[in-house]
């Protein structure tokens, strides 16, 4: 490993990438859909298809609007780069998806009709993405669980029925793979640093392991369609003990987020964290309707 090897944005600027294809930002990607049937494959529910891409979407975005917030706000200005871009990465995802969404589910929505003209309770992601960025651990911690898990999926849909999903999953599993080694970097550079920074980082996995089970858990339209996530339990689990041993901390044993009424996330319910969001979020849009830019 070279000098700049350890931090995954620190070769960026040297030497010529073109080739490989494998840097974030949504550069040297092909158009991931060109080519593809967008028609719903036979044996599948238009709706059911529309409310599971809403559900990946939305966590993409939500998720992605909190890396954003890092923008002048972390450590290293090069850390608020790549946390930035790392957020631009989940939100081309999120625009895939939702659009995705609108087409099969009969109601023609667009992207943007998901992103701005949704109330909080509309929204299905899960709660891991909307609580607030915390310091930089926690960020870390949840980006490392959330990487993790969704790169797992994505590498099952990838083989999955909808050609279109199917796409979205090849491109994202790319980009999610440069998110996980980004996070497992820094767990480990904080985890094997200080003691202070060990303690940080330990924190930051205890808070948010209790939101872990929600991306593991199968909501009905993801056991109507096949799509499990309660099937990756047992290897994301392993990718992510793996990443804590490395960096000297223990496995939290938290137990799970508790659920409202039985209903969380995936459901509409959520914490208050995701209505300040949205409304930061939304704002502009809500007070110029049908403005373009």
């Amino acid at each position: 490993m070279t000098e700049t090897d350890d931090h995954v944005y620190l070769t960026l600027a040297e030497g010529d990438h073109e080739a490989e294809a494998r840097w974030a930002y949504g550069t040297g990607f092909a158009d991931p859909l060109l080519g593809v049937d967008t028609a719903v494959p036979d044996g599948v529910s238009g709706a059911d298809l529309g409310l599971y891409c809403q559900l990946l979407g939305d966590d993409a975005l939500v998720l992605a609007q909190r890396l954003i917030e890092w923008c002048t706000r972390a450590p290293e200005l090069e850390e608020e780069v790549a946390l930035a871009n790392l957020g631009l990465d989940l939100l081309g995802q999120a625009r895939l998806l939702l659009t995705r969404a609108g087409q099969v589910d009969g109601t023609g929505r667009t992207e943007d009709d998901f992103a701005y003209w949704r109330a909080e309770h509309e929204f299905r992601n899960v709660r891991l993405v909307e609580l607030a960025n915390g310091d930089f651990a926690f960020s870390v911690a949840r980006l490392l669980v959330f990487a993790t898990a969704r790169r797992a999926l994505y590498r099952k849909l990838a083989a999955g029925p909808d050609p279109v999903l199917a796409a979205v999953a090849v491109r994202g599993e790319k980009e999610l793979a440069y998110h996980q080694e980004y996070a497992r970097a820094w767990t480990v550079r904080l985890g094997d640093g200080t003691e202070y920074s060990a303690q940080r980082m330990q924190a930051g996995l205890d808070a948010v392991w209790p939101l872990l089970e929600e991306l593991l858990t199968g909501h009905e339209v993801e056991l109507r369609l096949g799509l499990d996530p309660a099937e990756l339990r047992e290897p994301v689990l392993a990718e992510l003990a793996e990443a804590i041993a490395e960096a000297r901390l223990t496995v939290p044993t938290a137990l799970p987020m508790a659920r409202v009424g039985g209903r969380a996330g995936r459901d509409g319910v959520h914490t208050e964290a995701l209505g300040r969001l949205l409304a930061e979020l939304q704002c502009v849009a809500r007070e110029h309707p049908g403005a373009t830019w």
